[in-house]
């Protein structure tokens, strides 16, 4: 099998370095960068974010991005978002004001009723999703106060933030467009297993 190149979308994103890391870590070819010629060329893109959604999405559009990765993402190459490049996955947030998203998996950003969600938490998967099975109930990092309000066809990993509270999405997928509400590349060994067969299912999905 050779070697999968992944590519990182340089937007200015908090923790670009982190998951590009956690990437190399795995054994990828990684590359930072805000050039769509290389991030076309590459097996898989990788969305990081952290932050709010409205300055995440005037950052892709000022580097004249996002018709670029909407475009990716329906011609099928594999794309993850991970935390905050999850929800910029949806068609909207409400974060400080109403914003449209990448609009790739249906759905809209909205505030976590119990106004926050930080720490280790586990998650349910659903549907059988053949990506997630593996990680079914490990204990992942977590950091938002806002969360993707799916539809619940796309839903594919829920979570909750406190005992007995409702279910959230933890994970979407729509084809081969992959998000992650937590954080793979701070979840020690089960984020690092997850993050890997996420990628090489997607890719080997082409």
């Amino acid at each position: 099998m050779k070697r999968i190149t992944a590519a990182v979308v340089d937007y200015g994103a908090g923790n670009v370095a982190a998951v590009a890391r956690t990437l190399q870590g795995l054994g990828y070819r990684c590359r930072v960068t805000r050039d769509t010629e290389t991030l076309g060329a590459a097996d898989v893109m990788v969305l990081p974010g952290v932050g709010a959604f409205p300055a995440a999405m005037a950052a892709l559009h000022r580097f004249r991005l996002v018709e670029f990765i909407q475009a990716q993402s329906r011609r099928g190459q594999p794309l993850v978002g991970i935390c905050l490049g999850m929800q910029l996955l949806a068609d909207a947030s409400s974060e400080y004001r109403l914003t449209a998203g990448l609009g790739l998996v249906p759905g809209e950003v909205v505030p976590m009723e119990e106004g926050g969600h930080i720490g280790w938490n586990t998650i349910d998967v659903l549907q059988r999703e053949p990506l997630l099975e593996p990680s079914d109930r490990q204990w992942l990092y977590f950091n938002h106060s806002y969360h993707f309000d799916a539809a619940p066809e796309y839903s594919v990993g829920v979570t909750r933030a406190t005992r007995g509270g409702r279910a959230f999405s933890a994970a979407v997928r729509r084809g081969r467009t992959v998000g992650l509400q937590f954080h793979p590349e701070k979840s020690q060994g089960a984020g690092r297993e997850l993050l890997k067969n996420v990628i090489e299912g997607l890719c080997r999905d082409q």
